[in-house]
């Protein structure tokens, strides 16, 4: 849904489900079908929102089950039509952000690595990666030449510290701004009771700041260079940047009203004003 009300800002190549455990395409349909409701309010907003129609022609079931121990296994639909998009010939990169298991983005290099110089990955990692290690660790061994943001901590800023007060709480900015606002609104709160939104800030770091320079501020989160091949960024272990217990976390909170607020106009578009 936080991606959908943007999407008049992407040219959307793909929506890929993937693993771990739960969620398959029939779920990407349903918040589409949302969408959809909202679709003619969005369009009045902004002629660039997708058509319905063509963000279900790129909805592809990636990986059901993680990799074996290699790290990879057979071609999906998913990880095809990351290497089909790779090599459209369009001068610019592919980003690929990554909220389930990075198991289709392994099969796709393993299967084509000439795709590597035109992707950028934002992976949210913890509890994803922890559900197929083979992949991502196959992934970090074999192609360290890969332009990858992985999020281990970082993410957890988009609901953890910040100011947290009133309309900007986790429970009360739903219930205030998306609650009653269009179809997309009313899905997402059956759906999560309060911000608990760790893949955002992927769509978040192509908001605002250089989407070129990973080190910079971004609204999705500020990382460091490692000395693992030449495009690898992670999260800083500087402690003035940590939240709580995660590292890097408040790169991401210190952005929360400006993001908070720009998500709420963006809600409205969806209800009609005559």
């Amino acid at each position: 849904v936080h991606f959908l009300i943007y999407a008049d800002l992407f040219d959307v190549e793909g929506l890929i489900s993937s693993p771990p455990k739960q969620g398959r395409v029939e779920h990407i349909h349903d918040t589409i079908d949302a969408y959809e409701k909202d679709y003619p309010n969005l369009a009045r907003t902004s002629p660039q929102y997708p058509k319905p129609t063509a963000l279900r022609a790129v909805v592809k079931q990636g990986a059901i089950d993680p990799a074996p121990s290699e790290g990879f296994s057979q071609p999906t639909e998913g990880s095809q039509w990351i290497v089909s998009r790779a090599k459209t010939g369009d001068p610019r990169p592919l980003y690929v952000l990554v909220w389930g298991s990075i198991t289709d983005i392994a099969q796709a290099v393993r299967d084509d690595p000439s795709v590597k110089n035109k992707l950028r990955v934002y992976a949210i990692g913890s509890w994803n990666t922890a559900n197929d290690r083979a992949a991502r660790d196959s992934l970090f061994r074999e192609h360290a030449d890969l332009w990858w943001i992985e999020s281990d901590t970082t993410f957890r800023g988009m609901y953890v510290g910040g100011n947290q007060e009133g309309e900007w709480s986790n429970k009360g900015f739903l219930d205030t701004h998306v609650r009653g606002h269009g179809a997309l609104g009313d899905f997402l709160v059956t759906k999560l009771g309060a911000i608990k939104m760790g893949d955002s800030p992927s769509v978040l770091y192509l908001f605002a700041g250089n989407m070129d320079d990973p080190a910079a501020p971004h609204w999705g989160g500020s990382f460091v260079k490692t000395d693992h091949g030449p495009h690898y960024w992670t999260d800083s272990q500087d402690p003035t940047l940590q939240e709580g217990k995660y590292p890097g976390a408040k790169t991401v909170n210190v952005w929360r009203e400006q993001f908070l607020s720009d998500w709420r106009d963006r809600m409205d578009r969806a209800v009609r004003k005559d």
